[in-house]
């Protein structure tokens, strides 16, 4: 081999180490969660179609008005947010499979969601493992911030929202007698339940008068009803889900019962109406908002989604709304898209207005909001029967 053919290969052999090294060296970057390019993507975690859609499709438009707005007005940091989204219908190991999809292909720094309590606890330690912020705009169970320091949530706690509601029953409406129902397959009623037991106990004048157990995707409850019906409750606490609350209250009527129904934001869905008709009337569901409570912020947020989706906001679509502005917000305050990073502003937020009230990140990355609203159904509607101040922290 001449000089000239082995200064070639020589030559070709350093060319070619320092495309493959550029190409590893690339490679590692997109593995890491930074923003990178000239956009931000966070996932949406949540459900579409199933049982639970009615909380998942409206946190996703509640995200994609926001991210609109951000977008509108120039982004976060110059980069423009972009909306991973896929359907886990209701099923923890397809929300499992999504967490990672969303971190490992998609390359997010942030994922919102889910709405509810047992999928946020199953995507919080994937979450938490890769160093992706993950904010649940709905889940109010216990077990969920537990998981880490990049796990938090923007929701009206069980645990601040339940013993207000009780006072408010035990002196304004005078309410003593309790029935507890339970759906014994769901993490988030297994929680809430609990946390009703233990605020009753403050209570002197609640009485809990029977405690029942029941599952998501029963269909008859008539033997729980006639156990319950003895005790003449004047409140059936049902802390699952709107289809099954919709059959109990149905089957309390077809009994002769006069007990109204309060449950948490699981009862809250158009469905719950629609699916109980007049045997719902009168129930009542303790929310982190109402499209009634009257903040400068919630009218702005109820006009602009009115005029783009046609319909009156919930919860769902306020937390989720707010829980992107919350990530952005933190962004900007860190002036880094990396998540090791605007995590720690994330937990410094103070008393910020959002669409669904107040909000303040206590030191265990739970918020704190005000106020709280105790909606009923009326008319065949949902409706503000009652504004609660929380004290904020």
């Amino acid at each position: 081999m001449t000089f000239k053919k082995i200064g070639m290969v020589v030559l070709a052999a350093v060319l070619a180490a320092g495309v493959f090294g550029c190409k590893k060296k690339d490679e590692a970057k997109e593995g890491a969660p930074a923003a990178s390019g000239n956009t931000i993507k966070i996932g949406f975690l949540g459900a579409l179609t199933g049982d639970v859609a009615m909380f998942g499709g409206p946190s996703l438009q509640g995200m994609k008005m926001a991210a609109e707005e951000i977008n509108a007005a120039g982004g976060v940091l110059g980069k423009k947010i972009e909306i991973a989204e896929a359907d886990n219908r209701g099923d923890k190991q397809e929300g499992a499979s999504i967490t990672q999809k969303f971190i490992s292909r998609d390359k997010v720094v942030a994922i919102i969601g889910d709405p509810t309590t047992g999928i946020t606890k199953v995507a919080a330690p994937i979450a938490q493992k890769a160093g992706v912020v993950l904010l649940s705009g709905g889940s109010t169970g216990p077990g969920v911030v537990e998981n880490g320091d990049f796990i938090y949530r923007d929701t009206l706690l069980d645990s601040v929202a339940i013993p207000a509601c009780i006072g408010y029953f035990a002196n304004t409406l005078k309410f003593r007698n309790v029935a507890v129902i339970t759906s014994d397959n769901n993490d988030y009623s297994v929680g809430l339940s609990q946390t009703f037991r233990d605020a009753a106990k403050s209570v002197p004048e609640i009485k809990i008068v029977a405690d029942e157990k029941v599952k998501d995707g029963d269909k008859d409850f008539s033997a729980q009803i006639t156990n319950i019906k003895g005790k003449n409750p004047d409140v059936i606490f049902f802390s699952g889900y709107y289809t099954e609350g919709a059959l109990i209250m149905k089957e309390a009527r077809k009994q002769g019962m006069k007990a109204v129904m309060f449950g948490g934001d699981g009862l809250f869905s158009p469905k719950f109406i629609e699916l109980g008709g007049p045997a719902v009337e009168g129930s009542m569901v303790a929310l982190g908002f109402s499209p009634e409570q009257g903040s400068p912020e919630t009218t702005k947020f109820v006009a602009d989604f009115k005029k783009k989706y046609n319909e009156v906001p919930g919860v769902f679509a306020a937390q989720a709304y707010d829980s992107m502005l919350l990530l952005a917000d933190a962004m900007k305050r860190a002036n880094s898209t990396d998540p090791k990073v605007f995590k720690n502003e994330l937990a410094k937020t103070k008393n910020f207005k959002g669409a669904s009230g107040t909000i303040t990140i206590r030191a265990n990355r739970e918020p704190i909001k005000s106020p709280l609203s105790l909606l009923m159904v009326k008319d065949g509607k949902f409706v503000l029967k009652s504004t609660v101040a929380v004290k904020m922290e």
